[in-house]
């Protein structure tokens, strides 16, 4: 948990150089065309049995929220923002604190999906302009994240994934991993050095929350009565925990490599703010819940 704040620290002060305008793009690209694709291959080349289904659910669940939120209120980025969750360094850790070590396979396969989502779709909702259909979809399929797919595709159809030592392939996985999070929290402390949160932020980011909360209450409720699947009733409490969380501190980077802007910093910032207050609460709630349990047996 520490190292997302040093990361986020040495943005702040990188900030301050002269160079900061192209270091910023640098690390931005190198996030999105080198190492998302690279812990997305591994993912999807070692995943666990039983976990595609969680993949696909979380694919939906942002897939939900996004459209709802730009039939609602028509910002493409904000409903990014509200769609892409921060799964990655921030979501894993906390779900395993709150439900256990357990639950880290269910959060992969949920942060494989919700990561897929947003960064194949990033190039479109990070736009300005609407874009044409096919514009989209010739977009879409150069984007990493797909050549990514692809990859994995091809690597599990030659045997990858039953090789019984990949050792170096997990010291790469695992240093793709801290290189994203320092990446992306790093270009998250540059845009937030010039960028300012007030009241309004606040008071936009907790709405957001709310709408994301209801949505999740439905969304769960949904998936529990209708899908006859136990590992996806195991998992209920984690698939309600992304519509807690905080925007993916990736879209930053990801709208300064397609776009050069950062708008969403501030957003990301904010609703980090309120989803702190949120997870506290729903932690909270867990906790006597299953004090409760415990006491009921």
């Amino acid at each position: 948990m520490l190292f997302p704040l040093f990361s986020f620290l040495c943005g702040l002060l990188l900030a301050s150089v002269k160079t900061q305008a192209k270091l910023r793009v640098i690390l931005s690209n190198i996030l999105a065309k080198l190492l998302i694709p690279i812990v997305i291959i591994y993912n999807m080349v070692f995943y666990k049995e039983g976990q595609l289904a969680l993949v696909g659910l979380s694919i939906l669940a942002a897939i939900m929220l996004y459209v709802f939120y730009v039939l609602l209120f028509k910002d493409r980025l904000q409903a990014l923002c509200c769609s892409y969750t921060n799964i990655g360094w921030l979501g894993l850790p906390i779900a395993m604190s709150i439900f256990g070590a357990e639950v880290s396979g269910a959060m992969i396969a949920l942060y494989i999906g919700g990561s897929l989502f947003g960064n194949i779709w990033a190039t479109s909702a990070v736009s300005q302009t609407i874009q044409a259909p096919w514009l989209v979809i010739k977009n879409l399929v150069r984007s990493p994240p797909v050549i990514a797919l692809l990859i994995a595709a091809v690597l599990s159809g030659l045997g990858v994934d039953q090789m019984k030592q990949h050792v170096l392939i997990d010291h790469l996985y695992l240093a793709a991993k801290w290189a994203m999070s320092f990446a992306g929290m790093c270009v998250l402390g540059m845009w937030l050095r010039h960028t300012r949160i007030g009241v309004a932020d606040l008071i936009q980011s907790s709405k957001i929350a709310l709408f994301k909360l209801l949505c999740g209450i439905v969304f769960c409720s949904l998936i529990y009565l209708l899908i006859d699947n136990s590992a996806i009733h195991q998992a209920i409490a984690a698939i309600f925990f992304i519509f807690c969380l905080p925007p993916a501190a990736n879209i930053v980077a990801l709208e300064t490599s397609f776009q050069g802007t950062g708008r969403s910093a501030k957003y990301i910032a904010a609703g980090t703010v309120v989803s702190c207050v949120v997870i506290a609460i729903y932690a909270g709630l867990w906790q006597v819940f299953g004090a409760f349990l415990v006491f009921a047996h």
